[in-house]
Formats: structure tokens, sequence, C-alpha cells
């Protein structure tokens, strides 16, 4: 009996100090949809020649 009064007042007075949680924030309320237009459709194509130097390479870093 004395575990579940405890338990209880300890619940109570954690209640008291922290209060209780903030309500939840739904999905909808925390995505913003843009619609995006392209202002130059060139500069996101697929440039073979171009590709090496977007990528991290460990042996290019050490000079290799």
């Amino acid at each position: 009996m004395e575990s579940a009064h405890a338990t209880d007042s300890a619940g109570a007075a954690r209640r008291a100090r922290f209060g209780s949680l903030p309500e939840r924030i739904r999905q909808e309320d925390m995505v913003e949809e843009k619609a995006t237009t392209p202002s130059d459709p060139e500069r996101h194509a697929f440039n073979p020649e171009g590709s090496w130097r977007s990528f991290s390479c460990l042996a290019v870093d050490l000079a290799l």
C-alpha cells in the first residue's frame, strides 16, 4: 500500500515541479512546401568531366 502512495506522491511532486508536456506539433505545421523554379537548368545537369570535383577522396586529400 505504501509503495502506491509513494509513487502517487512522487508523480504529484514531479508534475508540480515540471508541469505537463507541451502539446504535440502536427507534421503539417512543421513542413513548408514551396514550388521550385530552376533559374538555370544547365547548372544542375550531370557533367561527367567536372563531377570529380564534387566528391571527397582521401587519396586526393592526402595528395597521394
